[in-house]
Order: C-alpha cells, then sequence, then structure tokens
C-alpha cells in the first residue's frame, strides 16, 4: 500500500527520476518553458522551486547546494544572474502550469510549465486591466460629478425662466402707458384753442351794437 506516499516516482528508479529532474530544472531555468505532461511538471514544480528560493540569496553555500542539484555551470550563471533579479520580489510561487490537452498516441495529459516573472504577454495584459480599472473608476467619479453638475444646471434654468416671464410683462406695462402720455398733450391742446375761437367773436357782437346804435 501507499499510504501517505504522495511522491510520484514516474514508473523510474531514484536515479532514473533524479537525472530527469535535473535536466527539467536546467532546461526551465534556460529556456524559461518547457512542454511535458502534467505529472511531470507537478513534479519538477516541487523540484524546482526551493532552488529558485535560495538563488535569491546569493551566497558561497547556497551557490553550493543548488549546484549539488542542478550540476550545470551555465544553469548556475542564469539563474544566479538574470532568473533571481527577476523573481527577487516575489515571495514564492515561481512557476505557471498551463493545460495544452491530451497528445497522441498515448493520450497523455501535457501541459507548459513556465517562470511566472517572463511571461511578458500575461504581464502587459495585466498592467492593461489595472490601467483600464483606474480609468473606468475615475470616469465614473467624473460621470457621477458631471450628472451632478447637468442636475443642478437644470433645477436652476426655471428660476431663470420665471425671472424672465415676470420681467416681459413690466416692459409691455411700460408700452402700453407711453400711449396715454402722448394723449395728454393733445388734451391740453384743445383747452387752449378753445381761447381763441372765443375772442373774435366778442368784437364782432360790439360791432354789431354799434351799427345797431347808430
Amino acid at each position: 500500500m501507499r499510504h501517505g506516499k504522495k511522491d510520484n516516482h514516474l514508473s523510474r528508479t531514484h536515479s532514473h527520476r533524479e537525472a530527469m529532474l535535473q535536466n527539467m530544472a536546467s532546461s526551465l531555468i534556460l529556456h524559461k518553458r518547457i512542454e511535458t505532461t502534467v505529472a511531470k511538471a507537478k513534479e519538477l514544480r516541487k523540484f524546482v522551486e526551493p532552488i529558485l528560493t535560495r538563488a535569491k540569496d546569493d551566497t558561497y553555500q547556497n551557490r553550493r547546494v543548488v549546484f549539488q542539484s542542478l550540476n550545470d555551470k551555465e544553469t548556475m550563471k542564469e539563474l544566479f544572474g538574470t532568473v533571481a533579479d527577476k523573481i527577487a520580489s516575489r515571495p514564492g510561487g515561481y512557476t505557471r502550469i498551463i493545460k495544452l490537452g491530451n497528445r497522441l498516441g498515448d493520450n497523455a495529459q501535457t501541459c507548459l510549465i513556465e517562470l511566472v516573472d517572463f511571461n511578458e504577454v500575461l504581464i502587459a495584459a495585466a498592467a492593461e486591466k489595472a490601467s483600464a480599472a483606474t480609468k473606468t473608476r475615475r470616469s465614473r467619479r467624473g460621470s457621477s460629478a458631471s450628472r451632478q453638475g447637468v442636475a443642478t444646471t437644470t433645477e436652476a434654468a426655471p428660476v431663470a425662466e420665471v425671472t424672465e416671464v415676470e420681467a416681459t410683462p413690466a416692459v409691455e406695462a411700460t408700452t402700453e402707458e407711453s400711449p396715454v402720455a402722448e394723449a395728454a398733450p393733445v388734451a391740453v391742446d384743445t383747452t387752449t384753442e378753445a381761447p381763441a375761437d372765443e375772442t373774435p367773436s366778442a368784437p364782432e357782437a360790439s360791432a354789431d351794437d354799434e351799427t345797431k346804435q347808430s
């Protein structure tokens, strides 16, 4: 029975399994991504992530321990150089497994295992998504503020209309009163003409009286 035994031997002996994991780890560090089966990728992840954690602290002892696991000078140079700089701020989870489906032949589940910090496409997509999220939040705030501004203007608009409507009758009233003011001098003119008509009539009457008297 295999109770409590979580390691997958991958149908290989101990020496064969260790050599295979060493080669796969070296290929992953050098090429940043490899294609393999899901079972091998899960075992490789348990094998390579402690090595990547040690590589973040570049000391002589860590180099000795890592070299015992990898046994490759070119891989050591790449690990403690480029890879260590990229993963310096990551607290763990350095690898990602992307399933690709079953392969022809033995119908085994295949996948792509890669270093997370070296996938430029996904990093750029995440950055664009974050920037888009911040833009939409700003636009929502701006739209709400603009909506409030529109509401205040719409509420203030009827007040302005009422004042304009009230002001227009006053102007009409003044224009209607102007003919009355013009009629007053006409009345005055008629009163001044009446005495002018009466003054010539009086002498005529006196002249007739004189002729009668004579």
